[in-house]
Formats: C-alpha cells, structure tokens, sequence
C-alpha cells in the first residue's frame, strides 16, 4: 500500500482528504480503505460532477422545443378499439417463442416505506399476504400458461432483476428461501448496479466514516452500464428478441404484457413507453413527448402552467402522457445503447442528506441537505430510438405504485392494496359474479365515496390510509388463476359472493369437489 503516491493521485483531484485519518485505522481498514479507493476512478467520478453541477441551479424550461407524441405512434387501451386483441395475440405468440423477458429495477431500499430490507419483499396487507414479489413472479407463471392456451407454444419468460449493494443479498436469499415462487431458478438473473461516490457541494467526495467512501446507487439509468457482456449474453443466448422493463413498486404491473409488447412489435418500434393520462394539469409526474424532435421525459417543473393546461379540441390536456417508468426495449437497441450510447447519457443531480465525518473524525448525521448523489435515469435512452411508441393504459388498471409508509397521504400500503382489491373486484363483476353483504344485499358496482374522504384543490379524492371506506369489497384474484381478468367467467359467472373473496386454484378445486 503507497500511500503517499496515492494522495499525489488525488491531489491532482482536489480529493486527497480522503486520506485525512488513514493514521487512525488499523492495518485491515487501511487496506479497505486503500482498495475502496484505487477501484474508484476518482478522474471520472469528478468529471461526472463537473458535467452534473453545471446546470444545477438553472431551471430551463422547454415549453417551445415541446411537441406532443404523433397520433400514429400512439395507442391507448380505451381508444384503439379491436385492434388490441390481435396486439395480445401478436404478444402471446413472442411469449410462446421464448422471445420475450422482463427486466426489474430492484435497486431501492424500502426506506420511505420505514422499513430495512428490499421494497419487493413488502406485504401491503392483502389477504394472501403475498409481497411484491410473489405477485410479480406469479404473473409471470400465468402469462406463460395463457400464452399456452392461447398459441399452444410453450415458451419461457426470463427474469432479469437488477438489484444494488443494499439490496443484492438480502433479494438472492428472499427468493432461495421461497423456492423462486415456482419458477425455475435458472430462469432468473440477478445483477448488480453499480454505486457512485457521494458529493459535497463543492465537490468533494463524502466519506461515511474515518475508512470508506460514502456511495449511492447510480439510479436506475445505472441499468445499461449493469447490464454489460455477461447479462446481455445471456439474452442473446436465450434468444430474446423484446424486454420489457418496470419498477419494482408498482403492485399493479403486468408482466410482459402481451398487449403492450404486441402494439410495440406491430409499429415495428425498437423502443416504447406505457404512460397513463395526468390527473390534472399540475400533477407532478413527467411527460413523455418530443423536444427538438427527440424523445423524452420532461419532469413537469420544467414545463410552465400554460403550457401544462394546454388542452385538445376533446379538451384532453395535449402534454397527458404521465410516465410509469414501464418500458419496451428491442434486444438490438439494447445493446446498442450499451454499447455505444450510454457514456452519452448525463447524470442528474439529488441534493441529499448525506451522513459524512467531520474534521474531527465524528459521523455528522445532517438535519438538512448537504451533499448530492449522482444518478442516471432508464427513460433517458429514449433520444436514441429512431421508431419511438407509446402506449396508453388506465391508470385504476395499471399503475399504483408503493413508495411512502402509511404516514402519507398517497402511494402508501393502503392506497396500493384498494388499488389492486378494487381492480380484482372489478374483474368478477366483469366475469359474470357479484357481491352481497351479509343480508343478501347486492353491493353497488360503483361504491359510494366515503364521506371521510377529502378532495384535493383539482377536485380529485384523497384516500388517506386512515379513511375507512365501508363499500369496499374485500377481494384478491390470485395471478395463477387470471392474469388480467381472464378465463374467471366459468368460475364466478351467475355466482354471489361475499366479502372477503380470496380466489386461489385450491378455492376453485375445493368449489369444484363439492359441486361433484
């Protein structure tokens, strides 16, 4: 260990603090430290601030350069019409090929949520229990199954989980000791992202304590730098032809969705976006459109209030496209943006509060922002498509995502299982069933709102995790008996239900024995 070439190193760098209390560390720390440091390209890591910071603290906003997503590449689960089936067909058969695989960002911790360990494994209180990550990977076993029925090809779904530092181990463990939810082990791949050095305001790297580097996660746009030879070998090998990528927190997501991924294949697009229409104007969610003919997601504080109310002769808002970070890749852009776009793609900056040691050698926890992280975005390769689609969905369908803790008022474990009850429930009254309280009463299709539920400035309801909705009913469809509501009507059509529901393949089985 050379020490004092070392801080010549990082001198040349502004960066030889780091250094400041190898004197106090044992033998053993001194090597981590020395090792945490020469695996780190310092030259790198102060460009990648450089280039970050610039813009830091200039808001541009880009109302002129903006246009909305042209009609032709553009498809919408309510206005498409009969065409949707033969995209879930076109979709089942890629299925039934094996040409198809889900990618999942599993990088985060389940912080917000109050809780240590990775977001996928959190239980929202429905009535089976299942976590995240069961759902997902029984979804992924149903959608198999009716891509079978459907086509009569027998094809296989790949799972791609892109974890982090925080998140790996803990992940790899949770899915061994729950034996893969059913699928194979081999069908499914875990990576890591890489970490990034955390950043003073003036750009010098934080350390977490007297011998190693304070560091982040590089964001989710960290995918393409993850994916490298060995994962995107993989695919190859496997003969992957369309990805499909999402996040981890969203309960309601469709796996491969067979729709979505046939609209994609049928537009002959190499990159595509599911969105939802925004709520109202303001909301803060991005949009996905065109700037400077380009795509891409603009976050809505770049984008000024006239231009955010801006409205269709339907009176539909013209920037409605509301991103859900779900996204459709062809494998050859894949590979070509890691290969050869992703230097390209810039980092964003995070002001956050970083712990750090002082001067003294004290670990500081700070009460307020003092430091950034450094990450990059999946959405950002979206300027590198020359056949660019979007797809839009309902948002009561498809997208209810789980990031804050019942203090919240919204995206909390409450609002995520009534989105999912709810969306369940909806699926039987489809199917033929209905439901009857405890005197034999049928129960409206449409509850009431409660009247504890206020409404926000834009007139919309607010479900806080302490409203107590009475009507709700009480009802779980598992994802290896339908999918997206097939197949339920020889199971609940001309029946009556009462809440709670739990419809699993041993319900029907039992319901079955005892008509026999």
């Amino acid at each position: 260990m050379d020490f004092e070439s070392l801080r010549k190193k990082l001198a040349e760098h502004n960066q030889e603090h780091l250094l400041d209390f190898v004197n106090d560390l044992d033998e053993k720390s001194k090597q981590v430290l020395y090792n945490d440091i020469t695996n780190t390209n310092i030259a790198e890591v102060v460009r990648f601030f450089n280039a970050a910071t610039a813009s830091m603290d200039t808001q541009t906003k880009v109302d002129d350069k903006m246009e909305p997503i042209p009609t032709e590449m553009f498809g919408s689960v309510t206005r498409s019409g009969k065409i949707l089936k033969q995209w879930e067909k076109t979709g089942l058969e890629a299925v039934g090929k094996s040409k198809v695989c889900v990618l999942l960002l599993a990088g985060g911790q389940g912080t917000r949520l109050g809780v240590n360990y990775p977001k996928g494994m959190y239980n929202v209180g429905l009535p089976s229990g299942k976590p995240l990550y069961h759902l997902q990977a029984e979804r992924i076993l149903r959608l198999q199954r009716y891509a079978k029925e459907e086509t009569g090809l027998s094809g296989t779904i790949p799972w791609y989980i892109m974890t982090s530092e925080h998140t790996q181990e803990p992940t790899e463990e949770y899915f061994a000791s729950r034996n893969f939810f059913g699928l194979q082990k081999e069908d499914i791949v875990f990576f890591e992202q890489n970490m990034l050095p955390c950043m003073s305001f003036d750009g010098k790297i934080i350390m977490s304590n007297k011998g190693k580097i304070a560091r982040a996660p590089d964001g989710n746009g960290g995918l393409y730098r993850a994916l490298g030879e060995k994962v995107l070998g993989d695919m190859e090998r496997r003969g992957i032809q369309y990805i499909h990528v999402y996040c981890v927190d969203n309960i309601l997501v469709k796996m491969a969705d067979p729709t979505f991924i046939g609209f994609c294949i049928s537009k002959g697009a190499n990159c595509g976006a599911k969105v939802v229409e925004k709520s109202y104007p303001t909301e803060p969610v991005g949009v996905v459109c065109r700037v400077d003919g380009k795509y891409q997601v603009v976050e809505y504080s770049e984008i000024t209030l006239r231009t955010a109310e801006k409205r269709n002769e339907d009176g539909r808002l013209v920037f409605s496209a509301g991103n859900i970070c779900n996204h459709f890749f062809t494998f050859d852009f894949l590979k070509e943006v890691v290969n050869e776009n992703e230097p390209f793609l810039k980092h964003h900056v995070a002001k956050k509060k970083i712990p750090y040691v002082n001067e003294q050698g004290n670990i500081i926890t700070p009460e307020k922002p003092n430091g950034i992280k450094m990450e990059k975005f999946v959405f950002d390769v979206f300027e590198f498509s020359n056949n660019f689609v979007v797809f839009e969905v309902l948002r009561e369908d498809e997208f209810s995502p789980l990031k804050n803790s019942d203090k919240a008022e919204k995206d909390n474990p409450t609002t995520a299982k009534h989105a999912l009850m709810s969306l369940h429930h909806r699926w039987v009254l489809n199917a033929g069933g209905s439901f009857v309280d405890k005197n034999d009463s049928l129960i409206p299709a449409i509850p009431r709102k409660p009247k504890t539920m206020a409404s926000d400035k834009n007139g919309n309801d607010r479900r806080s995790a302490n409203d107590v909705d009475h009507s709700l009913v009480i009802c779980e469809v598992s994802p290896l008996v339908s999918y997206a509501g097939e197949g339920l009507e020889e199971v609940v059509s001309n029946k009556r239900f009462q809440s709670p529901l739990l419809l699993t393949e041993k319900y029907i089985k039992d319901k079955e024995m005892q008509i026999k």
